[in-house]
């Protein structure tokens, strides 16, 4: 049996990881835009950037002072598993008072903060049912600063691929500087107005730099990418050449009616952490 204690244990050490220590695929990414860079103001700034990452490391403190809403990933395979959504309550409130993490979450109509980070249907978790042994738990910690220009479309089938390119480019430059670039892009493609969704923010949990194994999905990442970085809004909205580090899609089967489409930012602190519990 995975105790309740043992993921609680697990999710406290996930959110601290996410919330300071960023991955190597995405430091790398900023400082390859950082050699190509030439506009002044977008150096300075993704070389801030890379200080303050670096900086949160040393110190053990959260890269970012919007250490997001805590949203959980399960993979659920053959075990057996105690209490699984306490347990992962509890370890975020620990978190928050351990790390500590900022109290984000509050109710939408008072505005009351519950002060630990959990709430009604908060952590969101997101489980999938796998034929292996074990449990894996992802924590992606969303700030809000991105998460505000998420953006959905229901279009029609007859939109087809330009369509989706251009909803997407369209999105991310209506955002401007607001979610803090340079962003990660996800996109959902396909299922439901809330599966597509879904699917954008589970694309963000991909290694930037790595193109799709579809070949036609990786076609597509790479021109909205290009498209986006083409527009000049750079690091911080304040101009330069690297708007987005990455653009990163999942698709869905969906309705013959339908082509929703998910777009979901977020920003150069492209947080989460991983790892598996066996039950031995």
């Amino acid at each position: 049996m995975i105790t309740e204690d043992v993921i609680k244990d697990t999710v406290y050490e996930l959110y601290k990881k996410a919330a300071i220590v960023l991955g190597d695929d995405v430091k790398k990414s900023l400082e390859d835009a950082l050699k190509i860079e030439e506009h002044e103001l977008a150096r300075l700034n993704i070389e801030a950037i890379l200080k303050n990452i670096e900086l949160a490391e040393e110190k053990g403190i959260p890269m970012c002072q919007d250490t997001g809403l805590p949203v959980v990933f399960v993979k659920l395979g053959n075990v057996e598993v105690e209490n699984l959504r306490k347990g992962i309550e509890e370890g975020i409130k620990k978190a928050t008072t351990d790390i500590p993490i900022r109290p984000n979450i509050v109710d939408p109509l008072t505005r009351e903060n519950t002060n630990v980070n959990v709430g009604d249907y908060i952590p969101p978790i997101d489980i999938e049912l796998i034929d292996e042994d074990y449990l894996e738990i992802t924590i992606l910690p969303k700030g809000f600063g991105s998460e505000n220009n998420n953006a959905l479309k229901m279009a029609l089938p007859a939109e087809g691929i330009d369509g989706i390119k251009e909803f997407v480019v369209e999105s991310v430059l209506k955002a401007k500087g607001k979610p803090c670039p340079p962003t990660v892009i996800g996109v959902g493609i396909g299922g439901t107005s809330d599966l597509c969704l879904k699917l954008g923010k589970k694309a963000l949990l991909g290694k930037v730099g790595e193109r799709n194994p579809d070949p036609e999905l990786a076609k597509l990442e790479e021109e909205i990418l290009s498209e986006i970085n083409k527009s000049g809004i750079g690091p911080m909205g304040l101009g330069g050449k690297t708007t987005a580090l990455d653009v990163k899609i999942l698709k869905a089967h969906t309705h013959t009616a339908g082509l929703p489409i998910g777009v979901c930012v977020q920003c150069w602190a492209d947080r989460h952490a991983t790892t598996r519990i066996y039950d031995n």
